[in-house]
């Protein structure tokens, strides 16, 4: 069974720190583009920070760069986001979400759609993690 599972999440004060982690189950992640989104009540769901299967290139939103970074272990399988100076307009569910770097034409594209390049929703997400910014 192909499946992703984020941990991490959790309350904070703003200008705390996060470090949520995906994990792959089903699948190995080599050959998959890896992103994080996140949806807060009320609003679209937004693609924050991708990284590409070869753990070359990056891409953040204006929102969370300089703050938030992505990083990758392929031998365990797993995707982390570490979360710097968080602030109450961080507060969502994040979801990590992969898909076959065959099906992605561009990185940036597929952070900011959450679709691989014919406009399909990527094919694995994770359930969610809940992270709260709140003083």
């Amino acid at each position: 069974q192909v499946q992703l599972v984020e941990s991490g999440g959790g309350f904070v004060q703003p200008g705390g720190s996060l470090r949520l982690s995906c994990v792959a189950s089903g699948f190995t992640l080599d050959y998959y583009e890896i992103g994080w989104f996140r949806q807060a009540p009320g609003k679209e769901r937004e693609g924050i920070s991708c990284i590409d299967y070869k753990n070359d290139n990056r891409y953040y939103s204006d929102s969370v760069k300089g703050r938030f970074t992505i990083s990758r272990d392929n031998a365990k399988n797993m995707v982390y986001l570490q979360m710097n100076d968080l602030k109450p307009e961080d507060t969502a569910v994040y979801y990590c979400a992969a898909e076959h770097t065959a099906l992605i034409i561009s990185m940036e594209s597929m952070c900011i759609t959450g679709k691989t390049g014919s406009q399909r929703d990527l094919s694995s997400w994770g359930q969610g993690t809940q992270v709260t910014v709140s003083s």
